[in-house]
């Protein structure tokens, strides 16, 4: 059988699934910190038919090799970690993040039962007992005290504690207001007194792009992302150390985006280009549609050889 028709199958199968990545991305267009996908291909192995040959002596130079192609395969589906725009909302537990970092999400669970996730995404909102959660009920996490940690207590400690521990951020129901600053810090009014009851974290990897996406807008660390090193109890976070792989650190600090409380970030899916890539990826289907259909009608007038 012809190379060309197996060429022209694995081009295919390749812009098959560029399209599923296009389709994936305009179904995110409006979804809060998607980060868009990129597929990207690569040649197959080749078929050697001659060897490259060093000059002779004398007289005859040397020549190049000669080799056909077996068509293409795929060679990475990216997620380009671009910064999204922040879309103003005007609503205080909607926060975005301007520079690198993601929000840090717990399911609670203390010890081997503690599952972290990781996103971009700041629609945050207040369960019954005060605590920080996002749509899926997934905890906050950063830096507290145990009086505020405590869901117990009602207000904040009287002067501004030190935060001791990596624990689930909670606004207490009583305060007459609150706001979330630049730094993560989350204040309170106490009649004339601002009072701080904690402070959110944000999650620093070595490689953004090696990040899993799971769904839900969260990601996972992966064995090519590095994983952050967060702090079990009590911690103290100046220690942080931006030489690892990993880490948590405040926001503003060691690299970390700066949190704008009002917004959103809105996803980096750029419309036009996707529906050129979308152009792009159909014309290259059907260039490989006539491949086969040209080496079916070479075949067939082979086969009408024998009359």
């Amino acid at each position: 059988m012809l190379r060309s028709m197996y060429s022209g199958i694995s081009g295919m199968k390749n812009f098959q699934t560029k399209l599923d990545v296009i389709g994936n991305n305009i179904a995110n267009v409006n979804t809060f910190g998607y980060k868009k996908g990129r597929a990207t291909f690569k040649d197959m192995v080749s078929q050697q038919i001659a060897g490259a040959t060093g000059p002779n002596d004398p007289g005859r130079g040397g020549t190049n090799p000669r080799q056909v192609g077996l068509g293409s395969q795929l060679a990475t589906i990216d997620t380009i970690h671009t910064q999204g725009s922040l879309q103003n909302t005007n609503r205080a537990l909607d926060l975005g993040i301007s520079g690198d970092g993601y929000f840090v999400l717990s399911n609670g669970q203390a010890g081997d039962d503690a599952v972290y996730s990781y996103t971009r995404a700041g629609n945050f909102y207040l369960d019954n007992e005060g605590y920080l959660v996002n749509s899926d009920g997934m905890y906050v996490m950063g830096g507290v005290n145990d009086e505020i940690n405590d869901a117990a207590t009602d207000f904040p400690p009287e002067s501004e504690a030190d935060f001791n521990r990596f624990g689930r951020i909670r606004i207490p129901s009583n305060v007459e207001s609150f706001s979330i600053g630049q730094d993560g810090k989350v204040v309170f009014m106490d009649g004339a007194t601002l009072r701080t009851g904690g402070q959110l974290l944000l999650a620093k990897f070595s490689n953004n792009e090696g990040l899993a996406k799971v769904g839900d807008n969260m990601y996972q660390p992966t064995a090519n992302s590095g994983t952050p090193q967060l702090p079990d109890g009590d911690v103290d976070f100046a220690d942080t150390d931006p030489t690892q792989n990993g880490y948590v650190t405040f926001p503003g600090t060691n690299g970390a985006g700066s949190l704008v409380a009002g917004t959103l970030e809105m996803s980096n899916v750029d419309l036009s280009e996707e529906f050129t890539e979308m152009i792009v990826a159909q014309r290259g289907f059907q260039a490989n549609t006539r491949i086969i259909t040209t080496s079916d009608e070479i075949l067939q007038e082979l086969v009408n050889l024998k009359r």
